[in-house]
């Protein structure tokens, strides 16, 4: 399993993929944390954060649209399903090597963080739960992007459709605002990322919320096993 997580991860930055996400959010986090903080005068990071949610939206399916794919258009799935290691430690591999880069962007926020109690008291209390919650949403979303890479072998479909489902499942809140059905209006948000990430943005940390996203994490992980162990037989 460790060797299969080091070659995921370093196969990040032997493309542009890797340095592409790290620039990019890296990018994104300092112009939110300038205009909503420094050029504002406030320490309150929270708006970062919120702001952050809809560019994770479009970082994420970078990351996880190569994983299945690439391996299925080059036929090197074959060798992988083949090897002495089990299709579950292939997916957590995989999937792991995603959570790291997408936590090695996570550390802008600490940076930014340390720079804010440089000039002014920062609230290290909503620094640190942003970061844990957008981390657990992250990985959330990452299952759901893997789980969409093991349905083709093209990886610029599986990231087109993470990206799509990705906006879509942000929406719940807005449709669940629209729509008067009280049924389908608790449904949407139970179901809403957003709604439960911005629990974290205010450094309110909810057992239910973690439980949520860990429970869509193990879902979709055991979804794509499945998938890969289907075409392990087929």
């Amino acid at each position: 399993m460790s060797a299969i997580y080091k070659r995921e991860v370093g196969s990040y930055f032997t493309s542009p993929v890797g340095y592409a996400v790290l620039a990019a959010f890296t990018f994104f986090s300092g112009i939110f944390f300038y205009v909503q903080c420094l050029y504002t005068g406030t320490t309150n990071m929270s708006g970062v954060f919120q702001s952050m949610f809809f560019i994770v939206l479009f970082i994420i399916p970078l990351l996880t649209m190569r994983s299945f794919a690439d391996d299925r258009r080059n036929k090197t799935d074959q060798a992988l399903l083949t090897a002495p290691v089990s299709i579950p430690s292939v997916v957590l591999s995989k999937f792991l090597s995603c959570l790291t880069i997408f936590g090695l962007c996570l550390l802008s926020f600490i940076i930014q963080g340390i720079a804010m109690t440089i000039l002014a008291k920062a609230d290290w209390s909503v620094i640190i739960g942003n970061v844990f919650g957008m981390l657990i949403m992250g990985a959330s979303f990452i299952s759901i992007g893997l789980f969409i890479s093991s349905l083709t072998e093209s990886s610029i479909v599986a990231g087109i459709v993470s990206f799509v489902v990705n906006v879509l499942i942000s929406l719940f809140d807005t449709v669940g605002y629209t729509v008067k059905w009280a049924p389908l209006t608790n449904v949407l948000s139970a179901l809403s990322f957003q709604g439960k990430y911005a629990n974290f943005s205010i450094g309110l940390f909810s057992l239910a919320d973690i439980v949520f996203f860990v429970t869509v994490t193990a879902l979709f992980l055991f979804l794509t096993d499945r998938m890969v162990e289907k075409r392990r037989w087929a």
